[in-house]
């Protein structure tokens, strides 16, 4: 059975002693450390040893940061083009604001940010102090003296990167440190806590699924049992369309599409969608991967209102898919159809509800709560 791998990231030359007590800790819990100076990244001979420390980090399953007296080298371009814009774009435009040099420990957080990896970040004791000194005394930096800091001219880009991994929308919480026995602790409960977290919410995923196997068995025996007991050929295709389309008829009345546009439209549903201003449809897990307990699939407007559909995106494509049959039934048919499931139909009891704020200031409040679950947001 294959340990966790734990990339170990921090400067290497004050921190010598300490890492390599990080390597014996992690080793005794079973995991596999990797660490440059040990020879566990593998240097691809075609690139710079920095792309390749970046290229490392994505094989593992979570990363220690540890944060000294040094900055550490400066990260190369080749490097940088190792990461993805789009995935960590705040991060890129805090750091080009402040005018930082990403360094290689920066690059090596920002490629586990980008593959959704859990970072844990430690800083010294002394430094954590010193950094609160300079937050109070931006306006005159070059008259304090940090004597924390190895080299003072670098005083800037150290504490701006603790900045950088403290203002993250997710997983920015930091631990100050003083010997490595606070490590040691520290890691000892958050990976026990973390697990039984895991494991919780693994028990909850598995009843709701159960539940949601037993009503689908349900529906299926009522489904036959009506079916059958119809003898009529449009009254049994009636009957059939009542059942197949009630979902895609019921989500097309909750995103406020009129019954014209149901009976007469031939587009493709996402046409038909984008000429009643619903622009894209969003998986909640591909916008907030680290906190959605319950993923959701967004309809999102042009204004950046939005519906919020309680249905993982998968179930939702299926959905929509039943779109393609729909249009193509007799308009005769499809008419009685729309007719019985709207009398059927009670907004109060939709999946699908309208919020009338914008998607990115959602985005923003479920991440300051820490999840994104809209049982909180009701």
């Amino acid at each position: 059975m294959a340990g966790l791998k734990i990339f170990i990231s921090s400067t290497c030359y004050d921190l010598s002693i300490l890492r390599s007590d990080l390597r014996t800790f992690v080793s005794s819990m079973g995991y596999e450390p990797i660490m440059s100076d040990y020879a566990d990244v593998v240097y691809d001979p075609r690139q710079h040893t920095h792309s390749s420390c970046v290229e490392e980090v994505k094989n593992c399953d979570m990363v220690i940061v540890v944060i000294g007296s040094r900055y550490g080298g400066v990260g190369v371009p080749e490097a940088l083009d190792k990461i993805d814009i789009q995935s960590v774009r705040d991060i890129l435009h805090y750091v080009k604001e402040n005018k930082l040099q990403p360094s290689i420990t920066q690059l090596e957080v920002l490629e586990a940010l980008q593959n959704n990896i859990p970072v844990y970040t430690f800083i010294d004791k002394k430094v954590y102090y010193e950094h609160e000194v300079y937050e109070k005394n931006k306006e005159t930096p070059n008259a304090i003296i940090y004597p924390a800091i190895d080299k003072q001219e670098t005083a800037k880009y150290i504490f701006e990167f603790i900045n950088f991994l403290r203002l993250r929308s997710t997983g920015n919480s930091i631990f100050q440190f003083e010997k490595m026995q606070d490590i040691e602790d520290v890691l000892k409960k958050q990976w026990s806590g973390y697990f039984q977290r895991l494991l919780n919410e693994q028990r909850h995923v598995s009843g709701e699924q159960k539940r949601v196997d037993a009503l689908t068995e349900q529906f299926k025996d009522l489904k036959t049992a009506l079916l059958s007991s119809i003898e009529n050929g449009d009254q049994r295709k009636i009957a059939k369309g009542i059942v197949n389309y009630r979902r895609i008829i019921e989500l097309m009345l909750s995103l406020g599409i009129s019954k014209h546009a149901l009976m007469s439209s031939k587009v493709e549903i996402r046409e038909l969608l984008k000429n009643h201003d619903i622009i894209d449809i969003i998986d909640t897990r591909n916008v907030m991967p680290e906190r959605t307990m319950f993923p959701r699939t967004i309809f999102l407007k042009s204004d950046e209102t939005f519906f919020e559909y309680r249905m993982r995106y998968e179930m939702v494509e299926d959905i929509l898919k039943d779109w393609e049959l729909f249009k193509g039934e007799p308009t005769k048919i499809k008419d009685i159809i729309y007719d019985t499931i709207l009398e059927m139909y009670s907004p109060r009891m939709s999946d699908c509800r309208y919020r009338n704020e914008s998607f990115s200031r959602f985005l923003t409040r479920n991440y300051e709560r820490g999840s994104y679950s809209s049982e909180n947001n009701e």
